[in-house]
């Protein structure tokens, strides 16, 4: 709980300061909005080990290899940079950008979970 205050009070101090700059330099409102999200996200990281720390543990209670673990983790990363990339060219009235690369993360997951599609259609088959 007390994390998330502290990141909310940093995101908010970020956006406060955005706000200000905004009217005289929109190109530094940006850059500030793009360094209090690296803030923020800095701040979390430690958080990501933790639950990546769990999942290998609860793979391995289950009997997961890491081939079926790491597209899943690898496809939550993506769509978390995508998005956060995306919202970053919106931002900048970039939409065309955001487009084009909502389309790119979509692609780059896809292609991320062709092992783990592979390892499906392996045990189905094996069991036909």
């Amino acid at each position: 709980m007390s994390d998330m205050v502290k990141l909310a009070a940093a995101a908010v101090a970020a956006a406060l300061c955005c706000v200000v700059v905004r009217k005289q330099t929109p190109e530094l409102a940006l850059a500030l909005a793009v360094t209090g999200g690296a803030v923020v996200l800095w701040m979390v990281l430690s958080s990501l080990e933790y639950v990546t720390a769990f999942l290998s543990e609860l793979a391995q209670t289950a009997g997961l290899s890491p081939a079926v673990l790491s597209p899943v983790l690898k496809v939550t990363g993506i769509s978390i940079i995508t998005h956060t990339a995306v919202e970053l060219c919106k931002d900048a009235k970039e939409s065309g950008l955001a487009s084009c690369l909502e389309f790119a993360g979509t692609v780059t997951a896809l292609v991320v979970t062709v092992p783990l599609i592979r390892a499906v259609l392996s045990t189905v088959s094996g069991l036909i």
